[in-house]
């Protein structure tokens, strides 16, 4: 399977990139490809709404989601990984998604796997309920079967992470995937 893990951290050495970390070993353990695109550090432009693209592109602006369509479109899965900011995914990574406007038609026709990788400084149990409804709407939106998520709560440094079950946890879902 064609694997593409979109990286949503300004933080590259952050605990939500340790996770994708973790994932993308057990993914290539299982036999799969993974790309990686890194929305917190490639350059893309936010979406305008123009809707000159008509919903299937191409987008008039020209920046890296030229680069990153073909890949998107590729793959038969989309992982998601982002730092929790503010109950929500980070601006980085909302900004790569709302260009998703520009394909969503051949998005939502392959029926692609999809899955959530988050960390959160909170640890409290209701922490992560607006990134999974919107993750939520996401998957129903874009047609997506979701195969998991690892929300990790008490995630604040990447310390907290390596010590905590959440890299495992990652591991084991991109190992599981068959």
């Amino acid at each position: 399977m064609r694997i593409v893990v979109l990286e949503g951290s300004p933080n590259l050495k952050g605990s939500s990139n340790l996770l994708a970390d973790a994932f993308i070993r057990g993914a290539k353990d299982a036999g799969h490809t993974v790309q990686v695109i890194d929305a917190a550090h490639s350059h893309i432009h936010p979406c305008t709404g123009c809707v000159r693209c008509g919903y299937e592109g191409p987008c008039v602006q020209r920046d890296d989601m030229e680069q990153f369509r073909p890949m998107i479109l590729a793959a038969d899965m989309v992982v998601f990984v982002t730092p929790l900011y503010y109950y929500g995914m980070s601006a980085q990574l909302k900004t790569l998604l709302d260009r998703f406007c520009a394909f969503n038609s051949s998005i939502q026709r392959k029926g692609m796997r999809s899955a959530l990788l988050a960390a959160a400084w909170n640890g409290d149990n209701w922490t992560f309920e607006a990134l999974q409804a919107h993750y939520k709407t996401l998957v129903h939106y874009l047609n997506f079967k979701d195969v998991g998520m690892v929300l990790g709560r008490g995630c604040g440094t990447p310390a907290m992470t390596r010590r905590s079950s959440y890299p495992q946890m990652a591991y084991d879902l991109g190992r599981g995937l068959q």
